[in-house]
């Protein structure tokens, strides 16, 4: 994914299908000058990580 996308997608607080190694992740913030991504997972909320953006897939 390409990180201005990223960072829209985290920006209009909407849901949008991202998937990250195969799970439904959603993007919390986009760290646009190190391209990456604060994400957590649909299923395990508490599961928050720091992700390259161009590893997250829209679906």
């Amino acid at each position: 994914m390409e990180t201005l996308r990223a960072k829209r997608i985290a920006e209009a607080g909407e849901v949008v299908p991202v998937m990250y190694e195969g799970k439904s992740v959603i993007i919390q913030h986009v760290d646009e000058e190190q391209e990456m991504a604060r994400i957590y997972f649909v299923d395990e909320p508490e599961r928050e990580q720091d992700v390259p953006v161009r590893l997250l897939e829209e679906r």
